[in-house]
């Protein structure tokens, strides 16, 4: 389960251009990456690459690794989740320690690993809903997106969500990929579904799901959609399941397609022709689902006593690309609703510093600002008056939660070329080696325990016809991790 602290030599070579550093000691630089998931894997690959003879720890709340890759992405997306071949080469390089189960803010402090590692990189994203803060919200079945997403995907402690499917209609607030993810997976299939990684209590669910209608409400229009082409394309094609599209929003749509730039070029082209179709009378007959996209809405009210029984909207109106109201009302039905306004991440440490209003951390290029700064001047460009030196943040605890995992790629890539370049420049000294995280007393997964836990869910898979069974519950994984030999 555990494995052995790296060796020491003599001497650094580091950044792109393999400049070799003296040092009066036997050094070799130590980072620790907080977070297992595309960030904190893509920060790794980096520095690995960039930063020779650096030795690096990547730390993970979770006993397993790869965050929102596992439990974010699809089930029904496994070509999305082939990226953790990549993680997987970067966690068995010599140079790197997957620690699992250990959690910045209850094992440790963030000045804890200040004090035991030469840089620090806090990657652990955005787990927090936005909320609409409007009345009724806390009803019973006004659920967010994340929870949903998290209770199909297996993410432990979201097992006994337990979503009320029983009613006929579902709606979901927002537009994105997430939320479209969500209304496919609940008009899919069982048959295609029960091929996928999704949680077997999930699937059994999903089987006796009544919801054949689901509504996908944005406060913007057809123009503005922020899900992709591939998201749509998927949705249209979704066997046993008509897409129908309200008229009135399309108005001057067609028109303004020839001066739309390309990507939103195609995305409008198919959504007027799937519009077309439908006005045409070539939508599938007998459909058993529904999907009812609607737009320039933005929910006001929840109805309903002891649970959701409609949403009340506000129509609005496009004035320079934002979104109005009106006096427009409207009042829709419905038996389920899955926010998905977005993410915004947490402080875990109070040390950290922390923007709440974003709900990420204060940053340059991922450079960590620190709280209060020491020059005379407050506009000073010298690093080591404006930034906390060997801190970084990268991924959506820097960002905020936007773009998919080859946005969160190119952003880690970024930042780990800034921590090379802060290394190779003497901004960050080595004066001396750094032992790493004190391991003693704690509880922690490696990567041969992660391993260990992957094998037992395949092996659940399999015996289901499924690539794997998501083991749930955190003290089965620590049991079947602690079993294995390093």
């Amino acid at each position: 389960m555990f494995r052995k602290i790296f060796p020491t030599t003599n001497v650094v070579k580091v950044a792109q251009r393999c400049i070799y550093r003296n040092v009066s000691t036997t050094v070799r630089p130590r980072i620790c990456i907080v977070g297992a998931g595309p960030a904190g894997f893509y920060t790794a690959q980096y520095i690995l690459k960039h930063l020779d003879n650096s030795d690096i720890d990547i730390v993970e709340k979770l006993p397993v690794p790869f965050g929102l890759v596992r439990f974010g992405v699809a089930p029904d997306h496994p070509e999305v989740k082939n990226v953790i071949n990549t993680f997987t080469k970067t966690a068995e390089n010599p140079r790197v320690r997957f620690l699992g189960n250990l959690s910045l803010g209850k094992d440790f402090t963030l000045e804890e690993l200040r004090e035991r590692y030469h840089a620090v990189l806090l990657t652990y994203g955005a787990e927090q809903d936005n909320t609409l803060n409007i009345p009724n919200e806390t009803l019973q079945n006004v659920l967010s997106a994340r929870e949903f997403v998290a209770w199909y995907n297996g993410l432990p402690g979201f097992e006994n969500l337990n979503p009320d499917l029983s009613g006929k209609s579902m709606t979901l607030l927002g537009q994105g990929n997430v939320a479209v993810d969500v209304a496919r997976i609940v008009l899919s299939s069982i048959d295609d579904l029960k091929k996928t990684d999704i949680t077997e209590y999930a699937l059994e669910a999903l089987s006796r799901s009544r919801i054949d209608t689901v509504h996908l409400v944005g406060r913007r229009g057809p123009l503005q959609a922020a899900f992709t082409i591939k998201e749509l394309r998927e949705m249209l094609k979704l066997s046993n399941c008509a897409t129908k599209w309200r008229v009135d929003d399309f108005d001057h749509v067609e028109e303004s397609i020839p001066n739309l730039p390309r990507p939103r070029k195609r995305i409008t082209e198919l959504m007027v022709k799937s519009l077309a179709e439908q006005q045409q009378n070539k939508t599938p007959p007998n459909s058993e689902g529904c999907f009812l996209p609607i737009f320039f809405r933005s929910p006001v009210n929840f109805i309903g006593t002891d649970k959701v029984e409609a949403v009340e909207y506000v129509a609005n109106k496009l004035v320079e690309g934002r979104a109005l109201p009106t006096d427009q009302r409207e009042t829709i039905a419905t038996d389920l609703v899955c926010r998905s306004i977005g993410y915004r991440a947490v402080s875990v440490d109070n040390h950290i510093n922390f923007d709440d209003r974003k709900g990420c951390v204060y940053n340059a290029g991922g450079r960590v600002l620190k709280q209060n700064l020491t020059g005379s001047d407050q506009t000073i460009d010298d690093i080591e008056d404006k930034y906390e030196i060997g801190l970084y943040a990268s991924g959506w605890l820097a960002t905020g939660p936007t773009g998919v995992i080859l946005t969160t790629m190119n952003n880690s890539f970024g930042v780990a070329d800034t921590v090379c370049r802060d290394f190779n420049s003497n901004t960050i000294r080595l004066k001396g080696s750094r032992p790493g995280l004190d391991l003693s007393g704690r509880t922690y997964v490696s990567w041969n325990g992660w391993k260990a836990i992957d094998g037992e869910e395949v092996r659940l898979g399999l015996a289901k016809g499924k690539p794997r069974e998501k083991l749930t519950c955190v003290k089965t994984m620590l049991q079947i991790a602690s079993n294995a030999s390093d």
